[in-house]
């Protein structure tokens, strides 16, 4: 039980660190090889893949800490509960949207791979690289129901209400540090 609790806290930075990584060390060997005189083929290329794969899964990682940008007006009109059933409606329609794009890459991407398509330096498979669009989708839908499981318990009371997003916290910090 304690490493799907660690899976489920850790993954998507575990994978954001690997991505970034790879990509920043290869660009940094990139620029070094052009000072000295030489040029790797195949670094462009990887780094550009890394930086895909970081986009994807960090949606993702956005939706786990709900730390996405959001236009607010409705949300500072709204208290309590209105608020929370606001914001459930919103997470409802974006996991209708992730669930539609999950089936729609997934389909583009086994395409992809059905034909064998390969890039040109890597001769990676495209559909790998498309791939991280429905990996990342899904793993995106998987924090939208962990974040409507919350919200809707708050709703029906089991658990305490919690509707402050990040402006209110960032303003209860500000309190305190004055205090």
């Amino acid at each position: 039980m304690n490493i799907i609790r660690a899976i489920d806290r850790r993954f998507e930075e575990v994978l954001l660190v690997i991505f970034s990584t790879i990509m920043v060390s290869v660009i940094f060997l990139q620029v070094a090889m052009r000072v000295s005189g030489n040029s790797l083929s195949w670094s462009e290329e990887l780094g550009r893949y890394c930086f895909i794969w970081l986009v994807y899964i960090g949606i993702s990682y956005g939706v786990k800490k709900q730390r996405h940008i959001k236009v607010d007006v409705m949300l500072l009109l709204l208290k309590g509960k209105a608020k929370l059933l606001l914001a459930i409606i919103a997470n409802l329609l974006f996991l209708v949207f992730s669930l539609y794009v999950v089936v729609n890459g997934y389909s583009i991407a086994s395409q992809l791979l059905s034909f064998g398509q390969q890039s040109p330096a890597l001769h990676i498979p495209m559909g790998l690289v498309y791939m991280a669009t429905p990996v990342g989708f899904a793993l995106t839908a998987i924090r939208l129901v962990q974040n409507l499981i919350v919200q809707i318990k708050m709703l029906i009371g089991k658990k305490e209400l919690d509707v402050d997003d990040e402006r209110d916290r960032m303003q209860k910090q500000e309190g305190e540090d004055e205090s």
